[in-house]
């Protein structure tokens, strides 16, 4: 039954006054009848009889205050405890007393509490530097589709800031495809050079009873990349091995026929155009020949050797190299960098070959003369070196880092590809994009940490 007020039922202290009260009513009644059998005036026996109600009533204050006080004492203790304050206690309990018991027990109980408590903050404090300090991005919605938790790498990814997203639909966010995927779904977030592939973790928890949904997503764009590698190394090992076996004796026979025909007397038309076709099956397998091995060179390409290279000494050298078109470069600021001067400089020759080819195209809109710009500069902890071209521009970026895809007459689609690996070796990368300073042509960004 609850303890509530009721019409019936007297409050705790007032039901014990009265029954205190009620016990002073017999000693009032004997010590009236004993006053009246001793002829005691009537005047005296008034007064005796109030000064012993008096002393009764003064009594039963006495005592209820010390009944009273302690429970209301305890009584705080726990409101306070209800209110997740932990800095109250119950003073002069002790063992072997109702009362002095009860005040130890409360007094336990808050020291257990305040531990829990304290636990539970340390937990949470615990959990959201966690959280902080995560790369991948952490978000939970509750089940109106509602953003309720945000960290620092999911506000990155998303362009997100955690005081503007909570509390706001998914819809809102642009976020609404999160919750329709599966748990272990791979999705790609951004777009074009810039998209990476997420695999997602989905869960439920409950959060003051209502269920809310957890996604936690581990970039896998890496991974992927070198199984792809991978797959295209395997795929290169057994293209080139078939391959090479075929070429090997077609040239052989091929040049062995050119000898003998050579030594033949006289020279009909039909052994000139013979002698014709044995050289262009010569010249093709020899330069099939060298397609396979750049496609080798591509996949057994060494980890980088990090020594201290001056980037304006390298990129002169590199800048030499071009003749075909004028390349220039800015005065800059010079930058020490952590890399392997060999592999860098093949990256760098690569992205201004592709530039020159690209100013030298007979498609390239501005018909100045064909020219390669370079210049770099300090983007927080990176070096953005960006090769500029007057070509034609990008009409199709997605195939750019396909091994085996290339636009451009006798190209391998090794040169952007080799660019790139280089580049994530040094954990860089490369991107491409046309150019937005009213130029027409594109513009290569090699991106470099400046610490090894």
């Amino acid at each position: 039954m609850p303890l509530g007020r009721s019409a019936r039922r007297l409050s705790f202290e007032r039901g014990l006054r009265v029954w205190l009260y009620l016990l002073g009513l017999p000693m009032i009644v004997l010590c009236w009848l004993v006053l009246r059998e001793h002829s005691v005036e009537a005047t005296l026996q008034t007064i005796t009889l109030l000064g012993l109600a008096m002393a009764w009533i003064f009594a039963i204050s006495v005592l209820m205050e010390q009944i009273i006080r302690p429970l209301q004492t305890l009584a705080n203790v726990v409101a306070a405890l209800r209110e997740d304050d932990f800095s109250f206690r119950a003073r002069g309990g002790r063992r072997d007393d109702a009362m002095g018991d009860l005040a130890l027990e409360i007094n336990r109980l808050a020291g257990t509490l305040q531990g829990q408590r304290a636990s539970a903050l340390e937990a949470m404090a615990l959990v959201e530097r966690v959280m902080r300090s995560m790369q991948s991005p952490v978000l939970a919605f509750d089940p109106g589709g509602r953003l309720k938790l945000l960290n620092a790498a999911a506000e990155r990814t998303f362009g997100l800031r955690v005081q503007m997203a909570l509390g706001h639909s998914a819809a809102q966010l642009k976020l609404e495809r999160l919750l329709d995927v599966a748990d272990d779904e791979v999705i790609s977030l951004g777009s074009g050079q810039q998209a990476i592939r997420c695999v997602v973790k989905k869960t439920s928890f409950r959060l003051r009873g209502i269920p809310h949904t957890l996604l936690v997503l581990s970039d896998v764009s890496a991974a992927l990349r070198e199984e792809e590698r991978l797959a295209w190394e395997r795929l290169i090992r057994v293209l080139g091995h078939e391959i090479n076996n075929s070429l090997t004796p077609i040239k052989s026979i091929a040049g062995s026929l050119r000898g003998r025909l050579a030594a033949l007397n006289g020279a009909s038309g039909d052994s000139v155009d013979f002698e014709r076709g044995l050289e262009v099956i010569e010249n093709r397998s020899e330069s099939l020949n060298r397609f396979l091995q750049a496609y080798r060179q591509l996949m057994g390409l060494p980890a980088p050797r990090l020594a201290p290279v001056s980037l304006n000494a390298l990129v002169q050298r590199v800048a030499l190299l071009e003749r075909r078109v004028a390349v220039t470069f800015a005065e800059m600021a010079d930058v020490v960098l952590q890399v392997d001067a060999d592999h860098i400089e093949q990256a760098l020759i690569n992205l201004i070959r592709n530039a020159a080819d690209a100013a030298l195209s007979p498609d390239a809109i501005d018909r100045a003369t064909p020219r390669v710009e370079i210049e770099w500069e300090i983007i927080g902890a990176e070096v953005v070196i960006a090769v500029r071209d007057n070509g034609p521009g990008l009409t199709n970026a997605s195939n750019l880092f396909v091994p085996f895809y290339t636009t451009k007459p006798g190209g391998t689609g090794i040169g952007l590809v080799l660019a790139q690996q280089i580049a994530q070796a040094h954990r860089g990368s490369v991107q491409l994009s046309n150019r937005m300073d009213g130029q027409t042509g594109c513009r290569a960004d090699l991106r470099l940490p400046i610490a090894g």
